[in-house]
């Protein structure tokens, strides 16, 4: 009887092992994004996906968001480390990008703390670069380092500071996102 078991068990081990494996990325309006990111000291696992459109009928970007592993995703505003990129797939100028990051993050923290993240918003704003179908953002913020932009894999700068991560993230995922659909897409709800 132990041999036909173990027959059982290595037969089954060989199936499993000659499996293809999984595919290791999330898809939406045929963009791919990665199941995980290796962020520095840490790693982070995707959460969800989701496809932003503008009046319910142009799509505008396909985006995903990322959370320190383990992390519970009520938690994804709090100082861990995170993550959101924005496939775009609409043309947009550099310049447009300050007045909507202010106006977003406006809706969703007190004007005092705007001006006290003044400097950093400003020096974030400066950094968008004219972006056209294809060009992907992404923000990763690491506890103690700051906030990472960075155009199709290119670092552009970090932007210090846990209460501007808080700030910035919560355009996507804040109490008043920019689209509450795309918002419970990205956050797996």
């Amino acid at each position: 009887m132990k041999i036909i078991k173990y027959t059982a068990v290595g037969f089954l081990s060989l199936v499993i092992l000659n499996q293809p494996l999984a595919v290791r990325a999330a898809e939406i309006a045929d963009i791919k994004f990665e199941n995980q990111y290796n962020a520095p000291e840490t790693g982070l696992e995707l959460k969800g996906v989701g496809l932003l459109r503008y009046l319910g009928l142009f799509k505008v970007y396909a985006g995903a968001f990322y959370l320190e592993k383990g992390a519970p995703i009520n938690d994804a505003l709090a100082d861990r480390a995170k993550r959101i990129e924005v496939e775009y797939l609409r043309p947009f100028k550099g310049e447009d990008f300050g007045p909507a990051t202010v106006e977003m993050m406006e809706k969703n923290v007190d004007k005092a703390t705007i001006e006290k993240l003044r400097q950093q918003i400003d020096y974030h704003n400066s950094l968008y670069e004219d972006v056209g179908p294809g060009d992907r953002y992404a923000l990763t913020y690491i506890p103690g380092r700051g906030t990472e932009l960075a155009l199709n894999g290119e670092p552009k700068g970090v932007i210090e500071g846990a209460d501007f991560a808080t700030a910035l993230f919560s355009i996507w995922i804040g109490q008043k996102p920019i689209d509450e659909s795309f918002k419970q897409q990205i956050m797996g709800l």
